[in-house]
């Protein structure tokens, strides 16, 4: 989780104090999430930042740090997608431009099967609230990402450098078009 949040903030994923991510393991054949603290840079996690919740939210381990307020969006994805153990959310500046924007982001070639024309996109509810957790976990039940409406972009995977490389993949998408309508004034 550390070499990974470090590799989200340097290429510009998640800015200042945005994003957050988490993983789901097993111990005690209990589900365990480690998830980043609130109110965090991912620039500089260390491995005691780090929070550790069942899959309830109920806390496990924590330095004197709460969860990120994205919590329960983690929790309700594990809930209603068996073989995905990691989420990366960010807030990297052009996607998240285009989901202020309400464009939609193509999916491009490159990172597994195109089954859908565009990313989809949920709607915009209060970051941390109820409502989002719902509405993101509802889109991801058939897929590996979402836009969030004014928000960001949370992508999955079965391990956290595969969630990631998804999240990294969807920006590089996102300048391509952009790239592409201003140049061809579309």
């Amino acid at each position: 989780m550390v070499e990974v949040s470090s590799y989200l903030y340097d290429k510009g994923l998640v800015p200042g104090k945005s994003g957050n991510i988490s993983i789901r393991y097993k111990k005690d054949d209990l589900d365990r999430i480690a998830v980043t603290p609130s109110g965090s840079s991912l620039k500089s996690l260390a491995e005691k930042d780090i929070v550790i919740v069942d899959i309830d939210g109920n806390p496990i381990y924590s330095e004197d740090n709460k969860p990120t307020s994205e919590l329960f969006m983690h929790i309700n994805i594990y809930k209603i997608r068996d073989g995905v153990d990691a989420v990366v959310h960010t807030h990297s500046p052009i996607a998240t431009g285009f989901a202020f924007s309400d464009e939609k982001i193509e999916r491009l070639e490159g990172f597994g099967p195109i089954i859908d024309q565009y990313i989809p996109c949920v709607d915009y509810y209060k970051p941390g609230g109820v409502d989002l957790a719902k509405s993101v976990s509802n889109g991801l039940k058939n897929q590996d990402c979402v836009v969030l409406k004014s928000h960001g972009v949370v992508a999955i995977g079965k391990n956290l450098d595969e969630a990631a490389l998804l999240a990294e993949f969807i920006e590089e998408s996102a300048k391509i078009q952009f790239v592409k309508k201003v140049l061809s004034g579309v």
